[in-house]
């Protein structure tokens, strides 16, 4: 891997050019997409991926205080925990040694029985971001196994959302989409960067860009590109 911009170098410091800006609040949303900005090949993201993006997305799960991901994108990704690794001993020091996924969602369709929530370290507990609308007997049964977090009424409000995560200490938040959940939290203002790996490949067809939902202009400085295989791994920072 080299780094293309702002300036030149081979092999960067993965950790060290993705280090957060102190400890300042923080969101930052991380995508893969196609360089016509399609954003999953036959439903799943992998089919864009590469040994560099894998890399680069575990580096930023490891920097992160927590994942943040829309209940579509769990499911179809079948999420699980976050699994501690070795190599973020150094970037995790004085935190749990993984973080806990937040999951957004308005009706807690969600696998209770599935691994994110019963195979989550007490540490890292799965978070549920819900609505004062979702079914009671189904948030009551969330209740057992995950957090709990009710935010906004008919429908998820991820400003409160985002409160509530940093009222837990959650500075650091990562957000891995879908989509939907990305052009919400535009729409609210909430994204502070944008981390893009851009795959070398044309899909065309009806797959989502990095943000579906209304209308939003948000400007953005482009910090980094690094580069590997094709591949470009861009950092742009709102303005």
């Amino acid at each position: 891997m080299r780094r293309i911009h702002p300036d030149t170098a081979d092999d960067p410091d993965i950790p060290q050019a993705y280090a957060y800006p102190g400890r300042q609040p923080w969101l930052r949303v991380n995508m893969v997409a196609s360089a016509d900005g399609g954003t999953w090949v036959k439903g799943l993201s992998g089919g864009l991926s590469s040994k560099g993006d894998r890399r680069i997305f575990g580096v930023l799960r490891g920097l992160s205080d927590v994942v943040m991901a829309g209940a579509a994108t769990v499911r179809t990704e079948g999420y699980g925990p976050a699994k501690p690794r070795q190599s973020w001993q150094a970037l995790r020091e004085g935190r749990p040694a993984a973080p806990p996924i937040a999951v957004v969602t308005r009706r807690l369709d969600l696998d209770l029985g599935s691994a994110l929530f019963t195979d989550a370290e007490p540490y890292a507990r799965t978070i549920v971001i819900t609505c004062a609308a979702a079914p009671h007997d189904r948030r009551a049964e969330a209740a057992e196994l995950a957090d709990v977090i009710v935010a906004g009424d008919d429908r998820v409000d991820l400003r409160l959302a985002v409160e509530a995560l940093r009222e837990r200490g959650l500075d650091h938040i990562l957000c891995e989409g879908g989509p939907r959940l990305n052009g919400q939290l535009a729409a609210a203002g909430l994204i502070d960067e944008l981390c893009l790996s851009v795959s070398p490949m044309l899909i065309g067809g009806g797959a989502a860009r990095v943000l579906n939902g209304e209308p939003v202009q948000l400007g953005l400085s482009l910090a980094q590109v690094l580069e590997e295989e094709g591949f470009l791994f861009c950092r742009y920072i709102r303005e």
